[in-house]
């Protein structure tokens, strides 16, 4: 391309260009008039073939240009940096398979960008950018980092099918970020896509707003990060799909509003999360999945959980905030999967951990209780005369008092009526005290139950004097074998 095909806004890029000069074309006004407008084929032509001078490093540097036609850079290699700010662009950038130095296009705005399979050796950054189409960073290998803060990116033209809800309006599945992927205040309407995405630092959503309802917003199934998810006031309307993601730091959705009524608010399956904060917001509205997961430390207030939980074979070290059993064990009993043995234990062993024995045996008690209902109807009325007895055994003064009680109707019946002994001549002195004890103890023997046998109606007060105690002996037994196993 020769200089004197070119208009005079070119001609003043094409001179400094070879010299890596910015040229600011606001100063023609604020108007799209022919003083700020330049051909994408110059540009092509300057990143490809453009001057040089020596001693001088080339370099693309524009603001407030209205580029018009498509810039298409498919599969080049450009080694000059480019800056291509507060611009105005008539066809989406095609930069698709590129080797890039460097790309910066801050503050402008397209009909959509694709930088799929490209390599920038740089960062790529995109701030303030407003897109009226699908922005594609599927499989980009980014070196440095990747700056998508205060973007805005349109939902699809009316009139497309209800199908296109499912089209990704943000692609960066494969994508690798080898610093920050900052998407602070980030708005999109449609789908964001992260399957497979790996990001070196941490990924930044916070402030950002995502609107997909009754669909996908966020789908980023092994999604790895080598540091944080950073949520905070996060406002998601739509699915959020983190299936077996890797955070080795935390998932802080502190003061986060996650919506998808009737559906799935946030799906964190199978995933390994060194903290998973979620307080201070309001509560979630749709199905909270935690299944599989293992988590270190789980800091959720029970105000913010959904009326649907799954939490299966959900592992985690440390609850925090510290609150009482009675508040987090509702947190089980939404799982919609039925009785599972294991988050109680789960519960039970945060408890012991911190020294709160008396939440743990509250937490087994509930476990108790919640498997009763699973059993046939004899094993229900077994479980609920324990319960009602001595509380599954977790209750022991439950026993004692019992016992005592017992005790004392056996003593006084027997003190008012001696049983005859069997063998006078053998028997010791009778002992109410001690008779009754016999009859209700079925390990200790003080000798009084063999020697003498009551008749009548006291008769029937042994028998339910040793079948009780039977039945209080076992429960208490049961009770502590299973508190000294855990210890």
């Amino acid at each position: 391309m020769e200089i004197n095909e070119l208009t005079p806004a070119e001609q003043r890029l094409w001179r400094a260009f070879a010299t890596g000069a910015e040229v600011d074309f606001r100063d023609a006004g604020d108007e799209w008039g022919a003083e700020r407008t330049v051909r994408a084929a110059v540009l092509r032509a300057l990143l490809l073939n453009g001057p040089h001078e020596p001693g001088e490093i080339a370099a693309l540097k524009i603001r407030g240009a209205l580029v018009t036609g498509a810039l298409e850079l498919r599969y080049a290699t450009v080694d000059s940096v480019i800056h291509l700010t507060h611009c105005r662009f008539e066809a989406a950038p095609d930069f698709i398979g590129a080797h890039l130095r460097y790309l910066s296009m801050r503050d402008s705005e397209m009909p959509g960008l694709s930088v799929t399979r490209a390599r920038v050796e740089g960062s790529l950054r995109l701030t303030r950018c407003r897109f009226g189409g699908p922005v594609r960073l599927d499989g980009a290998q980014i070196a440095g980092a990747l700056f998508l803060d205060e973007v805005e990116i349109a939902a699809e033209p009316a009139g497309t099918t209800a199908g296109t809800l499912a089209r990704p309006v943000l692609q960066l599945n494969q994508t690798t970020v080898d610093d920050d992927l900052c998407a602070r205040s980030l708005r999109a309407q449609g789908l964001v896509r992260l399957d497979g995405a790996t990001v070196a630092g941490s990924l930044d959503l916070e402030d950002a707003e995502l609107t997909n309802p009754g669909a996908r917003v966020i789908e980023a199934e092994a999604l790895d990060i080598g540091a944080n998810l950073l949520g905070r006031r996060l406002r998601a309307q739509g699915r959020i799909d983190m299936r077996g993601a890797r955070i080795p730091g935390r998932v802080d959705l502190l003061d986060a509003r996650l919506s998808n009524p009737g559906g799935t608010a946030l799906r964190a399956s199978s995933c390994v999360i060194g903290e998973f904060w979620l307080r201070r917001g309001p509560r979630v509205e749709g199905l909270l999945n935690l299944r599989r997961a293992e988590i270190n430390q789980l800091d959720v207030e029970p105000e913010m959980l959904p009326d649907q939980v799954r939490l299966l074979d959900l592992t985690y070290t440390f609850l925090t905030p510290h609150e009482p059993a009675e508040r987090r064990l509702p947190m089980l009993e939404r799982d919609d999967g039925g009785f599972d043995p294991h988050a109680y234990e789960q519960l039970t062993a945060a408890y012991r951990r911190i020294g709160d024995d008396q939440a743990a045996r509250l937490v087994q008690l509930a476990k108790q209780r919640r498997r009763r209902s699973t059993l046939p109807w004899y094993g229900r009325v077994w479980g609920h005369l324990q319960d009602w007895a001595v509380g599954y055994g977790f209750r022991p003064l439950r026993a004692a008092v019992w016992l005592l009680s017992l005790l004392a109707v056996g003593s006084v019946a027997y003190a008012t009526h001696h049983p005859p002994a069997l063998k006078a001549s053998e028997a010791p002195r009778f002992d109410p005290v001690f008779y009754t004890l016999d009859l209700l103890l079925p390990v200790i023997s003080f000798g009084q139950e063999g020697a003498f046998a009551p008749t009548g109606g006291y008769q029937t007060l042994s028998y339910v004097l040793i079948v009780t105690g039977w039945i209080l002996a076992t429960t208490v037994v049961a009770g502590v074998t299973r508190t000294v196993s855990r210890q």
